[in-house]
C-alpha cells in the first residue's frame, strides 16, 4: 500500500515541491489549507485534481481541526512546514509568530498522540539556521549553541526542543530538519532573494528604476529548495530520529546575490560607498530595449535604514557533513550560480508576461 504523507503549509514553496516530490515516490499527499477569499494556491494549483493528491480545511492554531484531520487521514509521515515564515515580520506581529511557530508544533504533536499513532507516525519538523542568530561558532552544525535574535527563532526553538522531548519522553519518531536558507523561483515575492530577482527583472525591461535593500553585507548559505526537500524526506528514512543541518556549506553576501541576478538579467553593477551610502551603479548594460529607463552610471540599488531589522543575523553557514554522511544527500546538486539564474530566467519571463497582458488590457480598454 501507498505510504500516506500529511503536509502543513502545503501551499508554500516547500510545501509544493515537497507534494511533487511524494507523488514521484508514489505516496498519497494530503496539505492543509486555510481558508482565504484570495487565491494563495498558485504553487500547487497544477497538482490539484489530480488522483492521490488530497486538500484538507484546517489550522495551526486550532488544535480540534488537527486532532480531527489527523484521525482522518491517519498519515505514515507528517512534514511540519507551516509557519509564520518571515523574519521581519515576527517582529511586527510576535505573539502570531509565537501562536504558529512554537504551540503550532506542539499541537501537531498532541494530535498523533490523541489518535494513538505515536508509534507509526514519522514527523518532520522545518528549523530554521535563525535558531544560531547570534552566531557562536562558524560553520554552524547540529552541536553548535544556539543564539535566537529575533521573534520567529526564538518561537522556532520552542519548536526544535518541544520535538526533541516528545522523542526522549514519548519514544516518538519525530526529527527537525535545521535548514539554512533555501531559495527558488516560487520564493515569496517580499523575502529578499526574490525582491532582488523580480526587480532586476523590471528594471531591465523599463519597469523599475531602482532597488532598495538593507544589509548588504548580511551572510547566507542559499541552496534550492527543490533539492532541500529531498534532504527532509530521507531524514524521515533514517533508521533512527536525529536532527539534520540542511544547507550548502557555502557562503554569500546579499550584495553577491543582487550582483548575479543583475548580471542574469543584462546589467553588469559596480558598487561605491559603504553603509548606508553604499549603491549600486550600472558599469555596463548587455540589453538594447527602447522602454529601458537606465543608463550606464545610473545607482539601480540603494540601502534604505528601513529595512534593517532591530537585531539582525550576519553571518550563517551551515556543515551539512552529517546530512552528506548518514543520508547521501547532495547539497550541490543545484549551486548558487545555477540557483540565481533560474530565478532571473523566471522572473524575466514573469515580469514580460505581466507587463504584456497589461498593456493589452489598456489598449483594449479593459482596465484603466
Amino acid at each position: 500500500m501507498a505510504k500516506i504523507a500529511l503536509i502543513t503549509g502545503v501551499t508554500g514553496q516547500d510545501g509544493s515541491y515537497l507534494s511533487e516530490f511524494l507523488l514521484g515516490k508514489g505516496y498519497e499527499v494530503h496539505g492543509i489549507i486555510r481558508r482565504s477569499s484570495v487565491d494563495y494556491r498558485e504553487r500547487i494549483a497544477h497538482l490539484e485534481g489530480t488522483p492521490h493528491f488530497h486538500l484538507h480545511y484546517a489550522d495551526m492554531s486550532d488544535s480540534m481541526s488537527l486532532v480531527k484531520l489527523v484521525g482522518k487521514v491517519q498519515p505514515d509521515e507528517i512534514y511540519n512546514l507551516a509557519a509564520q515564515s518571515h523574519v521581519q515580520v515576527s517582529f511586527d506581529a510576535p505573539e502570531f509568530t509565537a501562536d504558529v511557530d512554537a504551540v503550532g508544533v506542539l499541537r501537531i504533536l498532541e494530535a498523533v498522540r490523541t489518535n494513538h499513532l505515536e508509534k507509526t507516525c514519522k514527523i518532520y519538523q522545518a528549523s530554521t539556521s535563525e535558531l544560531y542568530g547570534k552566531v557562536e561558532e562558524v560553520p554552524q552544525s547540529e552541536t553548535t549553541p544556539f543564539h535566537p535574535y529575533s521573534p520567529y527563532a526564538v518561537a522556532k526553538l520552542y519548536g526544535y526542543w518541544i520535538i526533541k522531548e516528545y522523542r526522549e519522553a514519548y519514544d516518538m519518531f519525530c526529527c527537525s530538519g535545521i535548514l539554512f536558507n533555501h531559495e527558488s523561483e516560487r520564493r515569496g515575492e517580499t523575502f529578499v532573494t526574490r525582491k532582488i530577482t523580480l526587480a532586476a527583472a523590471r528594471i531591465a525591461q523599463g519597469l523599475q528604476e531602482c532597488l532598495y535593500l538593507g544589509n548588504l553585507d548580511s551572510l547566507r548559505d542559499w541552496g534550492y529548495a527543490k533539492d532541500y526537500v529531498e534532504c527532509m524526506w530521507l531524514i524521515l528514512q533514517h533508521p533512527t530520529p536525529e536532527d539534520f543541518v540542511i544547507a550548502t556549506g557555502v557562503q554569500h553576501t546579499v550584495r553577491e546575490f543582487a550582483t548575479l541576478a543583475f548580471h542574469h538579467a543584462g546589467i553588469e553593477l559596480r558598487w561605491e560607498g559603504k553603509g548606508v551610502d553604499e549603491k549600486g551603479i550600472v558599469e555596463e548594460l548587455r540589453i538594447k530595449n527602447e522602454k529601458l529607463k537606465i543608463k550606464e552610471g545610473d545607482v539601480v540599488v540603494r540601502v534604505s535604514p528601513d529595512f534593517y531589522r532591530p537585531t539582525d543575523v550576519v553571518n550563517l553557514l551551515g556543515d551539512p557533513s552529517k546530512a552528506k554522511r548518514e543520508l547521501g544527500w547532495n547539497p550541490q546538486s543545484t549551486s548558487f550560480e545555477e540557483l540565481v539564474e533560474l530565478m532571473v530566467k523566471h522572473d524575466m519571463q514573469k515580469v514580460t508576461r505581466e507587463h504584456f497582458n497589461a498593456a493589452e488590457y489598456l489598449e483594449k480598454g479593459i482596465v484603466k
